[in-house]
């Protein structure tokens, strides 16, 4: 498990592309403290297993499964990656659980100026907007973020100007694919709602935000 707060910007240092798959070598410093061959390191919020350590880096497979659920296929050499190392049992849980898992590819949109923040406006495919919820928490290339507003087919999140120094959110340009995890806790909600057949308890998504869930950890 990850939090969404970035610990570094690395630097991807070379690609070697497979069939639909590929292996990453990923400059940085802060990272390769502590880190073992095993280990796992959220690279643009995607949990990825660490292969190999050199001296200034260390490597990544991704699997054609991961290729086909992130945007690994446009990064190139030179690339600036967003980094994080896995939550330890006596962390700070500074974001929100972030799992590394992406959930789908989405755009940016819309990029505005407004007072000190960066608004920054995403596409959402529609099976995944129910998971959408007004000052919920999100991962966008594992930048943990509230949603500032749901839109019909997208939400807008606004950056201060920390969060746009230690994370590559605001060199994207519009058009620009991100890599997006919805919270998980909703998501394990729902399962759980739908495997269960007993019509007494009568909980839905719908109740549970009627109720107060907001999807987020007191932000």
């Amino acid at each position: 498990m990850f939090t969404g707060i970035i610990e570094e910007i690395g630097v991807l240092k070379e690609r070697r592309d497979g069939s639909h798959s590929c292996t990453l070598t990923v400059r940085c410093e802060k990272i390769l403290e502590g880190t073992k061959i095993g280990d796992s390191i959220a690279v643009n919020g995607t949990c990825l297993t660490v292969t190999k350590l050199n001296a200034d880096s260390f490597d990544v497979d991704v699997t054609p499964e991961t290729m086909r659920r992130t945007a690994f296929s446009i990064v190139r050499v030179g690339s600036k990656l967003n980094l994080e190392r896995a939550l330890r049992i006596g962390d700070r849980l500074g974001g929100h659980l972030v799992s590394g898992h992406v959930d789908f590819v989405g755009k940016l949109i819309k990029k505005e100026q407004e007072g000190n923040a960066v608004n920054l406006t995403f596409s959402v495919p529609e099976q995944w907007m129910k998971y959408i919820l007004a000052k919920g928490s999100i991962a966008i290339d594992g930048v943990s973020l509230t949603i500032a507003k749901k839109q019909s087919n997208s939400f807008f999140v606004s950056l201060i100007p920390h969060t746009g120094e230690m994370t590559i959110l605001l060199l994207k340009q519009i058009g620009d694919p991100v890599n997006i995890e919805c919270d998980c806790i909703g998501k394990y909600i729902e399962q759980l709602i739908g495997h269960n057949t007993s019509s007494s308890i009568g909980v839905t998504m719908d109740t549970l935000i009627a109720g107060g869930y907001k999807g987020h950890y007191g932000k």
